[in-house]
C-alpha cells in the first residue's frame, strides 16, 4: 500500500474501532484509536503474514502486550481479512470469537492471550528468542503502552532481550501521555522513556505515531539494527481522529452513546473525505 492507501485504511480501522465498543457498550477506545495507524502499518505493510494461513511457521509475530486496546487489532485484523468486518459488532458478547481481551483460542490471527498488563512483552522476548534458537528468520512485534511500562516485568523482559541481543524483536510503545487514572507523568512517570530502553541494551527511535512516512523510517531502521532489539517510541493521540475524545483520559474505557457515536462517525467520514475517494 501506498501511504494515502495507509491512511485511508487506518481511518477504516478507526470506524471499526468506534463501532465495536458502541456496540459493546463496553471497552477501551482511546487507546485503540492513538494505537490505529501502528496497527494499520504492521498489518498491511511491515509484517510478513497471511490470513489464509494464520498458523504459518515462519509468519512475523505480533504480541498486543496492552491488551485491553484489541478492539484496534481486531479492527485491523478483520479489514486485513481474517474473519468479517460486520464480526466486530460482536465485540464482548456471550459467543463471540471477539472476547474482551485477545485469545488466541478463539480467534485466528491472534498470536498471544493477552491482558494482565505487562505480561505480553516476556512472550514477546520468548517468541524471539526461540526463532533465534530454532534458526527461523521471523520477526517479533509487540505493543506496549506507556501506562502499562510502569509494570515491572516490562524492564525485566526488556533486561533479558537486551542481554540475549534479539534484534528481531520490535517493542512499540504507544505513548499518547495517558492512562486510566490520568497523565502518566502523573499517576508513575515513566519518563524519559528512551534513555530506560537505551539502558536495557536497545536501540531507540522516536517517531510521529500518526505519520506513516515517519512509520515506515521507524520500521525500516529496526530491520536494519544488528546486534539488539528495537525500541520505537511512538508519539500519539490518545481517541486520534474522534474530536471529542482526543487527549481525554476519560475516554481511556469509556463507550460512546449513540449520540456520540453518531459524532465519532460523522468525525471519521470527514476525514475519509478528506483523504479523497476511491484508492
Amino acid at each position: 500500500m501506498n501511504k494515502l492507501e495507509l491512511a485511508k485504511m487506518a481511518n477504516e480501522v478507526r470506524k471499526g474501532i468506534v463501532t465495536a465498543v458502541h456496540s459493546a457498550k463496553a471497552g477501551h477506545p482511546g487507546g485503540s484509536l492513538s494505537a490505529a495507524d501502528i496497527f494499520t502499518y504492521l498489518y498491511f505493510q511491515e509484517m510478513n503474514i497471511d490470513p489464509k494461513n494464520p498458523k504459518d511457521p515462519d509468519r512475523d509475530r505480533f504480541v498486543l502486550s496492552k491488551g485491553h486496546t484489541a478492539p484496534g487489532l481486531y479492527s485491523a485484523l478483520a479489514h486485513r481479512g481474517y474473519f468479517p468486518v460486520e464480526d466486530l459488532k460482536t465485540l464482548r458478547k456471550l459467543g463471540s470469537h471477539l472476547q474482551g481481551h485477545p485469545c488466541m483460542q478463539h480467534l485466528p490471527g491472534i498470536d498471544m492471550s493477552s491482558g494482565s498488563l505487562g505480561q505480553g512483552l516476556s512472550a514477546a522476548v520468548g517468541m524471539a528468542l526461540s526463532a533465534k534458537m530454532d534458526g527461523k528468520d521471523y520477526r517479533v512485534y509487540s505493543l506496549c503502552g506507556d501506562g502499562e511500562i510502569q509494570e515491572g516485568q516490562i524492564w525485566e523482559a526488556a533486561m533479558f532481550a537486551g542481554h540475549r541481543k534479539l534484534d528481531n524483536l520490535v517493542v512499540i510503545v504507544d505513548n499518547n501521555g495517558l492512562q486510566i487514572d490520568g497523565k502518566v507523568e502523573d499517576v508513575c512517570s515513566p519518563y524519559p522513556i528512551d534513555k530506560k530502553f537505551e539502558a536495557f541494551n536497545f536501540h531507540v527511535i522516536n517517531t510521529d505515531a500518526h505519520d506513516f512516512d515517519a512509520l515506515e523510517k521507524a520500521f525500516n531502521e529496526a530491520r536494519e539494527t544488528k546486534g539488539m532489539p528495537t525500541a520505537i517510541i511512538a508519539h500519539s493521540i490518545k481517541g486520534k481522529g474522534v474530536s471529542f475524545m482526543e487527549n481525554q483520559a476519560s475516554w481511556h474505557g469509556t463507550a460512546p452513546n449513540d449520540e456520540q457515536y453518531a459524532t465519532a462517525m460523522a468525525d471519521l467520514e470527514k476525514i475519509g473525505e478528506s483523504l479523497g475517494g476511491a484508492n
